[in-house]
């Protein structure tokens, strides 16, 4: 069991350093309309709240008596208030700032003490409403989830799961559905806690018995998941993609692995009701020669390379509905920005098998906007620093597909397994499957090859309609 008891809420006194290294980025709101970090003044850091649904985007610093350790843990709420996590003489102490005319005010939520050593704390990703936040106490043997923000009695045990868990993606939009990836017998699958039954916990992501299978995004409109795992390659994880609720098999494109680089999944682009193999796809893609944007869509088989903008606050970012991705920067110059990133549309590149290599960064399209100009402002109000927006740093130079990077091998049909919507368990890692049929009728289709000639007649199969994420039983979240 996970040994963790509710503490009275406590100042800054006897502050303890975590076991986390400074922090990188910001968390945005589940909406997009807010923003918080932690900002260095110097050697010390301070709560820094950003406002993005306006006009022009701006800052607010929310320092308090003492700066902030660097591994303190801030999450905007919905109301435009931070929460903010921090250890304090080992408790995991909760509150709420907000920007009080010159100052900044604090509402203590209380605190939880945790066994030193034995069990980790840290915030869960911000809540689809916005009203709550929740975090997560890992220990050697069990796993409890607490609602920290939103509750009535300050923090609150909501449900406590056998094994350690990490990750936390939310599945619905009224954060009752909870996918976390859980570690048992040496194995790791991604399990949904349903925070509205007591924590009642049902399988979701099995690809086979023995792979490592980890939940990283969910669309709540299309469905559409991202996940990481290594059944087609035992020992090596690939990212591949599947939509819950649907018989279509989990993919695993050959474009998303690049040979000495980390890729990570950070945004997908939501509005795509029903079409999944559509929307957009933000990856943070890191190599030997830095950090930029990859774009990639389901229904395409290749990865887009963008340049980051300068001072990006890497793995942050949002789309618009409308396929505009948002990506926020801080500079000397610019404090407070956001680059809009206008990447190529879905129609203009969609590419016919044998078709040439995709551009590197160093050809490919760039920034379709210059970058909203931001301001930082006192906490009443009052605006300070406004500059110009930055350039962007000059891409690498290289016609490769992949920059420093470079794909293990030809490009091929990507490994198919059986998809989230199946009720019963895999007994193995099954071989790689030919294609699906295609989702609509032409063999150029480059998610789906063309067939051989000889079956060039035989009628196409027909394939399930998508079902949408808020409609799909949670009974059947359950996959080979």
């Amino acid at each position: 069991m996970t040994a963790c008891a509710i503490e009275p809420s406590a100042g800054h006194e006897e502050r303890t350093v975590p076991d986390r290294a400074a922090p990188a980025g910001c968390t945005l709101s589940a909406d997009g309309a807010y923003a918080a970090r932690l900002a260095s003044a110097g050697e010390s850091w301070f709560p820094e709240r950003w406002t993005l649904d306006g006009p022009e985007p701006y800052a607010v610093p929310l320092p308090r008596n003492q700066p902030e350790e660097p591994g303190t843990e801030v999450q905007p709420m919905g109301d435009g208030r931070v929460l903010i996590h921090r250890l304090v003489a080992g408790r995991h102490a909760f509150s709420l700032l907000y920007p009080t005319g010159p100052g900044t005010g604090e509402l203590p939520l209380g605190a939880v003490e945790c066994p030193a050593g034995t069990v980790r704390l840290g915030l869960l990703p911000p809540a689809p409403c916005g009203e709550k936040a929740y975090a997560l106490a890992v220990g050697p043997r069990s796993t409890t989830v607490w609602l920290v923000a939103g509750g009535d009695f300050g923090p609150e045990r909501l449900a406590e799961l056998p094994g350690r868990c990490s990750g936390g993606v939310w599945l619905d939009r009224t954060g009752r559905l909870l996918a976390l990836d859980r570690e048992t017998g040496g194995r790791t699958k991604t399990v949904v806690v349903d925070l509205a039954r007591g924590g009642e916990v049902s399988p979701l992501l099995q690809i086979a018995a023995g792979s490592d299978d980890r939940l990283l995004l969910a669309d709540h409109d299309s469905g559409l998941l991202i996940v990481r795992s290594d059944a087609p390659s035992p020992g090596q994880d690939r990212l591949g993609w599947g939509v819950l609720g649907s018989t279509l098999p989990v993919r695993f494109p050959e474009c998303l692995r690049l040979r000495g680089c980390a890729v990570t999944p950070f945004a997908i682009q939501p509005g795509q009701t029903l079409t999944p193999e559509s929307c957009a796809v933000a990856l943070r893609v890191d190599g030997p020669a830095g950090s930029w944007i990859g774009v990639w869509r389901p229904a395409e088989r290749r990865m887009h390379h963008l340049p980051a903008p300068e001072g990006w606050l890497a793995g942050t970012g949002l789309w618009t509905p409308d396929g505009m991705l948002r990506l926020p920067y801080a500079t000397p110059a610019v404090p407070c920005g956001v680059a809009q990133v206008n990447p190529p549309a879905a129609s203009a590149v969609r590419q016919e098998p044998g078709a040439a290599p995709p551009p590197g960064p160093g050809t490919g399209p760039g920034l379709g906007k210059e970058p909203v100009r931001g301001r930082t402002r006192e906490p009443d109000g009052r605006a300070v620093g406004t500059a110009a927006a930055p350039g962007h740093p000059p891409e690498p130079a290289s016609t490769s597909p992949e920059p420093a990077c470079a794909s293990p091998e030809p490009a091929s049909p990507e490994p198919a397994y059986p998809a989230p919507a199946s009720p019963e368990p895999a007994s193995g890692c099954p071989e790689a499957a030919p294609p699906d049929p295609p989702h609509s009728a032409g063999p150029s289709d480059p998610e789906h090859p063309a067939s051989s000639a000889g079956s060039a007649h035989l009628p196409a199969p027909a394939t399930p309609r998508p079902v949408p994420l808020q409609q799909a039983p949670l009974g059947r979240l359950v996959t080979k």
